[in-house]
């Protein structure tokens, strides 16, 4: 089976990860392998996204402590479920500084965000393209994308219910609520492009096609939620949206930091290569520029 870093910032930090054991598929809902599971003996077993009952079978067929843990939420970045789950690895990993250093790390950026943004007025905004059990082009959206709530920001897709934040809005919708800022999730990128190929009326009838303010952002939800990429993102939309509140802030270089600091390296440049990276996307020739609103 080939193996790749693609969308990972742990694994571009640490591509030794690469060399150890596949013991399965992996993806939404499928159970590793029990056999490749048992011959690398380990003394316990994380799972995350499975239900009591599949946790439950994993244990009694390995003889192997299994331990579930979530993400929660994750409707901004200090779920409380998410940091149980943190400080509940680190007692058991015997990491237990190294977790509270992360929560801790993870709520000052949440707290630097918000009071930056806080009580302002800002523009409507939509995220398009978000990956969910596998790649979507523009209607596929969060109801509650973590960057954007924590930045306040009107989000146009929180009218719409959801059970678990991801939805599939129609292009109706997008025409009848017309934001000011188009953000696209590069995940589906390529999916975006290949539709506007074949339907450039529906995208430039909208103002932030328009005014060319459609911008590339990161995908976090490759592979399940890469917290520090979600982070990363809202200091880049913030810069997009507020610069002058964001006068101080290098998106790429603050990027660089969280990953340093979450994951070991300064992977950016390598995650911008694969999808993108932060900047304005031209949907005619699919180039991805880094920068800012040239027309706010």
């Amino acid at each position: 089976e080939k193996r790749f870093p693609y969308g990972r910032p742990y694994i571009l930090a640490h591509p030794e990860l690469l060399k150890l054991p596949i013991i399965g598929p992996g993806g939404p809902g499928k159970l590793p392998n029990f056999e490749a599971l048992i011959k690398v003996h380990p003394q316990v077993i994380f799972m995350v996204f499975v239900s009591r009952s599949e946790a439950n079978e994993v244990q009694s067929k390995t003889g192997i402590p299994v331990v579930v843990l979530s993400y929660g939420t994750l409707s901004n970045f200090t779920d409380r479920e998410f940091f149980n789950s943190l400080l509940l690895a680190g007692r058991i990993l015997g990491k237990e500084k190294r977790a509270e250093n992360v929560i801790r790390f993870i709520e000052n950026q949440q707290s630097y965000l918000e009071n930056l943004t806080n009580g302002l007025e800002g523009p409507t905004v939509y995220v398009g393209g978000i990956g969910y059990k596998g790649a979507h082009g523009i209607t596929s959206t969060y109801t509650d994308y973590a960057p954007f709530t924590v930045l306040h920001l009107n989000n146009i897709a929180s009218k719409i219910g959801s059970k678990n934040g991801w939805a599939q809005v129609d292009k109706e919708f997008l025409l009848r609520e017309n934001p000011d800022y188009l953000f696209i999730d590069e995940g589906g990128l390529k999916i975006i492009l290949s539709d506007y190929n074949n339907n450039p009326s529906f995208y430039n009838s909208l103002k932030a096609v328009k005014k060319g303010h459609v911008y590339g952002v990161l995908p976090y939800n490759f592979y399940n939620t890469n917290m520090g990429i979600a982070i990363a993102d809202a200091y880049y939309i913030g810069k997009v949206i507020y610069p002058g509140r964001f006068r101080n802030i290098n998106p790429v270089k603050k990027a660089n930091e969280i990953l340093k600091f979450l994951d070991g390296k300064p992977v950016y440049g390598q995650l911008a290569n694969e999808f993108g990276g932060f900047g304005e996307v031209n949907l005619t020739n699919g180039n991805v520029t880094y920068g800012l609103p040239t027309n706010p």
